[in-house]
Parts: C-alpha cells; sequence; structure tokens
C-alpha cells in the first residue's frame, strides 16, 4: 500500500481562504493551512551554485519577515538553490530556532550546517505522517530521480487537499512533461524551480546557450493536452485559494497577482558582495604549498578508477593564470605525474575559475558549484561521461572539510611557494 493512504481521515470541505499559495521566486512557496504557515525551499537573496545562478524574480519585499515568522520550514534537498546559506544566515541570525524539516536522505541536507547556526532541525522519516495539528499533517517522500538526496513532500489539510511537490527538470522535453501531468491528474498544475538565470557579466555565453522552457509554454500545452487541468504560472507574491480554485477552477477569484506596481523581475544582483567573498579563497595559507594538492585529493577518497584528470586554474574568460596551479592527478593509484601515464586511459581537462575552485577546494564543499554552476570548461579523450567520478565529487565527498590546520602544521613554516597565489580577480 502506498504509505500516504496510510491512517485515512475524514475529508472536510475547504473555506475560501482557508488554504493559500503564495508564490515567491524560484522553488520557494509559502502555504497557508489554517492557522499554519509552511515556507518551502526559501532561496530569496544571493546566488546558487557559487556565483553560477541568479534569481530570475526579484521576491517580494516582505519575502525574509515571512520566512522568519513561519510555523514550519521544509527544504527538499542540499543544492543551493533549495538550500540557500546566503538566505538561512538571515533565518540563523533573527530565529536560530525556527522548525525545519528535511528528509533522511543518505546525504544528510545539513551536512555543512556549520555554515549557519540552526538550532531546530528535524530529520524526518520517509513515508510516515507527521502530524502539526488535528487538521494539518505531511509527508516526506523519496525522490524518483534522485533518490540518494533528494526529496518530495505531501501536505494533507483535513484530508481535502493533498499537494505533491515534485521539481521538474528543466532538461525534459514538454511533451513528457504535459503527459507526465496528464497521467497524475492533478486538480491543479504549478510549474516552478526553474527560475534562474545566468546574470553575471562573465556568464554571457551560458546565459545564451542554456535555453530554457518557459512555464508559459508548458502550461500551454498542458492547456491543450488535458484541459480539465487548471495550471498557474505564478508571479512573485501571487496567491492561490485553493478553497476557491477547488470548487470552481474557472473562478479568476482564486488568483490574485500582485500589485500592478510590483516588480516581477530582478535587474541588478549584488555580484561584488558575493563573488569578492568567494574570491576570498585565493590567498588562504594553504594554497602558498603544493602539497595541498595531495593532501585535498586523499581527503576525498576517490581512486582505483582509470582516469586522469587535468586541473587548471583561470580567469573569468577561461583563460590560464600564468602564476595558478596546473596539475594532473592520476586516479588510478592517486599519483600526480609530470606528464600522461603511457598506458592507456581516460583523460579529462578541467578549466576552473580560480576562486570558486579555491574556495570548493578550502570549505570542502561538493562540486557542483564547479559543474552545475558553470564555473569550469571540460573537455575529454575520450569522449565519455565518467559517472562514478562526477559522482563521487557531487555526492560523496566526506561530511567534515579537509583539516587544513593539520596540513599547515605538516608543511615547513616557511616555504618557497611553486605557484603564486596573491591572483587578483574583478
Amino acid at each position: 500500500m502506498d504509505p500516504w493512504l496510510a491512517d485515512p481521515r475524514e475529508p472536510q470541505e475547504l473555506q475560501e481562504g482557508e488554504v493559500k499559495v503564495t508564490y515567491m521566486t524560484h522553488a520557494c512557496m509559502e502555504v497557508q493551512l489554517g492557522q499554519k504557515r509552511f515556507m518551502f525551499d526559501p532561496w530569496l537573496i544571493g546566488p546558487a551554485f557559487a556565483r553560477g545562478w541568479w534569481l530570475v524574480h526579484e521576491p517580494p519585499t516582505d519575502c525574509l519577515d515571512r520566512m522568519c515568522t513561519a510555523d514550519f520550514i521544509y527544504i527538499s534537498h542540499m543544492h543551493s538553490d533549495h538550500l540557500s546559506y546566503p538566505t538561512l544566515k538571515v533565518l540563523s541570525d533573527r530565529r536560530p530556532d525556527a522548525p525545519i524539516f528535511v528528509g533522511d536522505t543518505s546525504r544528510p541536507v545539513f551536512w555543512l550546517q556549520s555554515q549557519v547556526k540552526l538550532t531546530n532541525i528535524n530529520v524526518v522519516p520517509f513515508g510516515v505522517w507527521q502530524n502539526l495539528d488535528e487538521h494539518l499533517r505531511f509527508m516526506i517522500l523519496m525522490d524518483g530521480v534522485h533518490p540518494e538526496m533528494d526529496t518530495c513532500i505531501i501536505l494533507e489539510y483535513k484530508d481535502s487537499w493533498k499537494a505533491g511537490f515534485i521539481k521538474n527538470e528543466r532538461n525534459k522535453l514538454l511533451n513528457y512533461k504535459a503527459q507526465l501531468v496528464k497521467s497524475l491528474e492533478p486538480r491543479i498544475y504549478c510549474p516552478f524551480a526553474g527560475y534562474f538565470v545566468e546574470a553575471h557579466p562573465s556568464d554571457r555565453y551560458i546565459k545564451d546557450t542554456n535555453v530554457k522552457n518557459k512555464a508559459e509554454d508548458l502550461n500551454a500545452l498542458i492547456n491543450k493536452t488535458a484541459p480539465d487541468i487548471k495550471t498557474w504560472t505564478p508571479k512573485p507574491g501571487a496567491v492561490l485559494d485553493l478553497g476557491l480554485a477547488l470548487k470552481d477552477p474557472t473562478n479568476s477569484a482564486a488568483i490574485t497577482n500582485p500589485p500592478a506596481n510590483a516588480k516581477i523581475y530582478k535587474d541588478s544582483w549584488d555580484f561584488d558582495l558575493y563573488v569578492d567573498e568567494l574570491n576570498s579563497a585565493i590567498d588562504s595559507e594553504i594554497f602558498r604549498h603544493r602539497r595541498w594538492i595531495q593532501f585535498y585529493y586523499t581527503w576525498a577518497g576517490f581512486q582505483n578508477y582509470n582516469l586522469v584528470v587535468r586541473m587548471i586554474e583561470t580567469d573569468d574568460d577561461f583563460e590560464p593564470i600564468a602564476d595558478g596551479y596546473d596539475y594532473l592527478v592520476d586516479f588510478m593509484d592517486l599519483s600526480y605525474p609530470a606528464k600522461r601515464p603511457d598506458r592507456e586511459h581516460a583523460y579529462v581537462e578541467v578549466k576552473n575559475r580560480i576562486g570558486v575552485m579555491r574556495s570548493v577546494v578550502l570549505y570542502g564543499r561538493l562540486w557542483d558549484d564547479l559543474y552545475i554552476g558553470f564555473q569550469n570548461r571540460i573537455s575529454r579523450d575520450p569522449d565519455v561521461y565518467h559517472h562514478k567520478f562526477w559522482n563521487h565529487f557531487q555526492t560523496e565527498l566526506p561530511f567534515r572539510k579537509p583539516d587544513w590546520d593539520q596540513f599547515l602544521q605538516q608543511v615547513p613554516a616557511i616555504e618557497e611557494p611553486e605557484t603564486q597565489s596573491s591572483c587578483k580577480l574583478s
């Protein structure tokens, strides 16, 4: 039996205004259920994936206040467009004991919890109802695509409304999505979690080439193939009244749009604030000592795989920095040869923006910041995707960051650096 069918309750009719869904931005929704308010995946300020993704929509001006006063916060997974540390730092400053719920994923959502001081994080087992009051309960389920790290949630209020918030991968075809929605037969469908832009000027090439499906196009296709399903393309601050919408999907009063003068799209971002923070890692003491390379990859723990990777530090335009690091790692035996080995092997060359790469190394972060954040350029010989390698560095790195204090105790106190590390990027 499907777990959400356990412990059924007698359904009750929803009243107007009793359940409201407010779209904030990207994957962030606020759901009012009776007297309680849920906030989902609050990415409200700053970039995601290092400096690669920036918000398209300008969230409501009171979004941070609403997050900090929410009764419950749900975070689906650890990717930084859902688990936003710039946003959560605001929460930790204002209300560190806010109730946060996450699924019991194999890699904990808050595995880097030291970045913020939150004291009320609740790890919830999958497939078990969590009762919040006499009318409201929720259940967290494993995601069907990435069960090791992603989740979805079912909310139930008075047993008259169940909503599964499932993120849509932007690389799926519109027809596939439309057929999926048609087969699931929801009463109401709202696409979200794809509202980001490669806004930094250095990423103009990615912005121009990484063409995304539009929510409006998807909803138009759903309306054509499944006309009985009500679709909603939200704007920041728009509110959907479930009580009205479920009674009469044609009722225009069910949706309240933001005021006419509300700002919908962002036209400025605090680039310098966040890029400078990343680039502050460039001058870390550890990078004065070439031995950091061996220390880091030993910590990472990936080997016995016939792959040689060349890592090159670059500027924002992916041009090699003359005094930056350029090195090989042979993952067959975790050695660092001066040239490629004579044996037959797969080869990958990775050019990384120096500030992002050094920040990833210094703080032991997953390589999502580099890979999903478009902060590197990759060439392969042969042109084969090495899932085992990328999966390790994107999901399986140790939970604790490298012990750089120990490293600095091991290297000589004074050592002429083999590469200059005082690079400055604009």
